[in-house]
């Protein structure tokens, strides 16, 4: 019954079922299915993470083993529209 309600959440819940697909421990970006290893600033831990989505702040590539923000999802650039402000995920 647990495993039912579960997996019903998995499908009506978007994001939900999404994170299912991430494991929890990583080094390196190569070691997460979303190619992005976030670092956990609470734990000094790092965690694989699903790619930036439109206008989520972003880095236009990774540059080290783990970062705290990951690139944008296939499709999206991730570029300054507004001097100041950090890079976000845009369609272009």
């Amino acid at each position: 019954m647990a495993l039912a309600i579960a997996l019903l959440a998995g499908v009506l819940l978007p994001c939900w079922g999404e994170f299912a697909l991430f494991k929890k421990g990583c080094s390196h970006h190569s070691e997460c299915f979303s190619d992005c290893c976030l670092v956990n600033l609470d734990s000094g831990g790092a965690f694989c993470a699903p790619r930036a989505r439109i206008i989520m702040t972003c880095l236009p590539q990774t540059r080290s083993a783990i970062n705290i923000v990951c690139p944008c999802q296939v499709g999206l650039s991730c570029i300054h529209k507004v001097p100041g402000c950090s890079r976000r995920c845009h369609l272009i």
